[in-house]
């Protein structure tokens, strides 16, 4: 690269860094809801049909981010939340971004945080193929119960054995000329996992981690 296309670069290089890497992960984008009921604000969750990816779970509404629909990752966390939950977006506000989570399983998450201007979750007409239900939980609980926290070790692996018993190389090391450590599983990174059991379900992973975000910024 010559020097005059290096300066033109550099006079626009970007005021905010981004995220290395984010193409090779699944971009998605979820809206955490808040209703007001009775004078508190109440955290929208739904539970996901069984028929679809991480069935059963509960989750905010949210999806993948598809850039011949959407210009950024708001965008699909208003489109998500519309389909799923049968709501007109001039009832969703936006209140502005939450911290982006990048999930050790290859996804990312930019997550928002919403106020849904309608009565009771009785107006809302859900997408069955989806959501199996919707319910609520006061943001006040969140606030005064701390969740519980487990963790997984997580170790990278530069070989695998198929089903026909064959060694899979997937980073060859050796070949390489790297140390001889790294033809063998390494690492064991210890990653939290946080659970808040409530309403007789369990709410934990990513969604669990965003309400710790929503949490901690309204103790701030």
């Amino acid at each position: 690269m010559n020097k005059s296309r290096l300066d033109g670069l550099i006079k626009r290089w970007p005021a905010l860094p981004g995220i290395n890497g984010k193409e090779e992960f699944f971009n998605s984008a979820v809206l955490a809801l808040l209703l007001p009921v009775n004078g508190d604000y109440h955290f929208v969750f739904q539970k996901r049909s069984a028929s679809i990816r991480q069935g059963g779970e509960i989750c905010f509404p949210g999806g993948k981010f598809d850039p011949t629909k959407d210009a950024d990752f708001k965008e699909t966390a208003l489109r998500e939340t519309v389909e799923e939950l049968g709501v007109s977006p001039e009832k969703i506000s936006v209140i502005g971004p939450l911290d982006t989570i990048i999930s050790i399983m290859g996804t990312t998450v930019d997550a928002f945080l919403g106020v849904l201007d309608i009565s009771s979750l009785d107006e809302l007409n859900i997408n069955s193929d989806e959501v199996e239900r919707i319910f609520s939980v006061p943001v006040s609980y969140f606030e005064n119960n701390e969740p519980e926290l487990y963790q997984v070790s997580i170790t990278a692996h530069p070989s695998y054995i198929n089903q026909a018993g064959e060694e899979i190389v997937l980073f060859p090391a050796k070949e390489l000329g790297l140390p001889e450590r790294y033809t063998r599983p390494w690492g064991n990174i210890m990653n939290n996992i946080f659970v808040y059991k409530v309403a007789g379900e369990v709410i934990w992973g990513i969604t669990a981690r965003l309400i710790r975000d929503v949490i901690g910024k309204i103790k701030a």
